[in-house]
């Protein structure tokens, strides 16, 4: 399995960045190729079902995630979400927690992956994709509105 995590410290409240980093949808307009699909549209709970779909046509792949944990920030509480990962190539999970105070949110997306087929020698090599293709989607979506 491949492990990263990112951690960022932005000017916006925690509120903020936990919505727009739980805009799933909007994941996909910073992974190349990649559309996010969510099931059933709307609010996010435990339950929902999360499909980044990834390709061009027929060819590619489903990276398909369920919320197993739901918690947004309140009241100076951190937020926390888990996504378990299900699909046929693409199994782990991944964790967004947001917390801080005030104008400052505190950041950390933590990721274990593991892609089928793919001989463990290449988990850090993977790791380090990730951490990298990853740092630019939690960037971009706490630039963006």
């Amino acid at each position: 399995m491949a492990f990263f995590r990112i951690m960022r410290c932005v000017s916006l409240g925690p509120e903020e960045a936990w919505r727009r980093l739980t805009d799933w949808p909007r994941h996909g307009a910073h992974i190349p190729l990649t559309r996010v699909t969510v099931e059933p549209p709307g609010a996010t709970g435990v339950g929902t079902l999360l499909s980044a779909r990834t390709g061009i046509g027929p060819v590619g792949f489903d990276d398909t995630m369920e919320v197993v944990r739901w918690s947004p920030p309140s009241d100076g509480r951190p937020g926390m979400c888990r996504l378990e990962k299900r699909g046929a190539l693409v199994t782990g999970w991944a964790e967004i927690v947001v917390g801080g105070s005030g104008g400052r949110a505190r950041v950390l997306w933590r990721e274990e992956v593991r892609v089928a087929r793919l001989p463990r020698v290449l988990d850090a090599p993977a790791a380090w994709g990730g951490r990298l293709l990853f740092g630019h989607v939690v960037r971009a979506l706490l630039v963006g509105p």
